[in-house]
């Protein structure tokens, strides 16, 4: 089975980083050397397009979302399907428009964002229950990127569903005062239905400079652990570290990541967003994802397209010479630089940082325990009825 990609050619943006803030920061140290170990990999036959979203906390199944039916896979480790099914259908227990990728949650319980708000259903599909939005969605659209799943946090003993917040605020992007009022996740009582937002644009902020900025500029990057909430918006370039405290979210720590080739961004005039259009520009700069794998904080990065590539891109796309210009598209980006950064967990030291390899280059992966995991890319020369999953540890040299 050969995958498709279309790829939506747009202008990228550009400014330079800086940062005002008066958080605790944590100096970058002498770079260590890491590589990439390969050491399984795990073989899903499957007639679709199927993305991995995550891996069970126990490291015994794997969890797949597939574009071409809508159906949620679960497999074993070995690539046999244990279970599959569809939730798109107009009834009751149906999420709607997917806007998250799905989860695992506990141990037989999977979590999913919709339009129609966030559900847990068990392995089966069967649902356990829906927790509402607190503000109605008028509309939504989202990046599904491998790994980048919908999380959870333990408190005191209990767990809650974490996820990104999708509230309007009675604002949008165009206004000053979205940028006071947002909030980048959600942390929602299953058994409640409760949903407390947390975790603004801290002061100083590039966010806060009075232009406005597309959803993918500031997508939250974030992983829990041991009540503490790491995070990183899009391509501001900055890891945040927050304390639970009482069920929100205390800023700890702030550092300034360094990443050779990492495109800036740069806010446009509020005058030029519309309320109700929602953009997401794939090829921006960001930080992918947050991984805690093996006593590490592991941030893959995809450091964005030069503007001036992007722009003669989208113009030679105009122009007509659409199949030309995908293939220059799609060299374009395979030059980007892409990769991980690698912190201590417990001191926050910056150790390191990886290219990722030649066979899963791509800077979105699940993980699991001490291992991550990898999705080949299709053939572009042979048709396959296959996904190929690496488990890949992080060693250093």
């Amino acid at each position: 089975m050969k995958k498709t990609v279309h790829y939506l050619f747009v202008s990228l943006l550009a400014s330079l980083i800086i940062s005002c803030s008066s958080e605790e920061k944590v100096e970058q140290t002498e770079e260590l050397s890491f590589e990439w170990e390969f050491v399984d990999s795990l073989d899903f036959e499957y007639l679709g397009n199927p993305i991995l979203a995550d891996i069970h906390m126990a490291g015994d199944k794997a969890l797949f979302y597939d574009f071409a039916s809508a159906n949620i896979l679960i497999t074993d480790l070995k690539g046999n399907l244990v279970s599959e099914f569809n939730k798109t259908e107009d009834t009751p227990d149906s999420y709607g428009f997917m806007m998250n990728l799905p989860g695992f949650f506990k141990a037989d319980q999977i979590s999913v964002m919709g339009m129609a708000g966030i559900f847990l259903y068990d392995l089966e599909g069967n649902m356990i229950t829906r927790v509402k939005h607190p503000e109605s969605i008028g509309g939504a659209a989202f990046m599904a990127m491998a790994g980048k799943s919908m999380e959870k946090i333990n408190l005191g003993g209990k767990d809650y569903i974490l996820s990104k917040s999708v509230r309007g605020r009675d604002s949008y992007p165009g206004e000053t005062r979205f940028y006071d009022l947002y909030r980048a996740l959600e942390l929602v009582d299953p058994d409640s239905g409760e949903s407390t937002e947390m975790i603004p644009f801290e002061d100083g902020t590039l966010f806060k400079n009075g232009l406005g900025y597309w959803e993918s500029d500031y997508m939250p990057a974030f992983e829990a652990k041991d009540e503490k909430i790491y995070i990183a918006m899009g391509g501001e370039g900055i890891l945040r570290v927050y304390e639970m405290e009482n069920g929100q979210a205390v800023l700890d720590t702030a550092i300034q990541l360094t990443i050779p080739n990492f495109q800036p961004i740069e806010g446009n005039d509020l005058s030029t967003f519309e309320k109700g259009s929602i953009t997401i520009e794939g090829g921006v700069s960001s930080i992918r994802n947050i991984h805690i794998v093996d006593g590490k904080l592991v941030l893959p990065y995809y450091a964005g397209m030069d503007p001036k590539k992007s722009e003669e891109l989208e113009q030679l796309w105009m122009s007509g010479a659409e199949e030309e210009a995908e293939l220059a598209y799609e060299q374009a980006e395979r030059e980007i630089p892409k990769g991980a950064l690698i912190f201590d967990l417990e001191t926050l030291a910056y150790l390191g940082r990886l290219a990722m390899p030649e066979k899963a280059p791509s800077p979105a992966f699940a993980s699991s325990g001490d291992f991550l995991w990898m999705e080949k890319p299709a053939s572009e020369e042979v048709e396959e009825d296959f996904v190929r999953i690496y488990q890949v540890k992080v060693v250093q040299k």
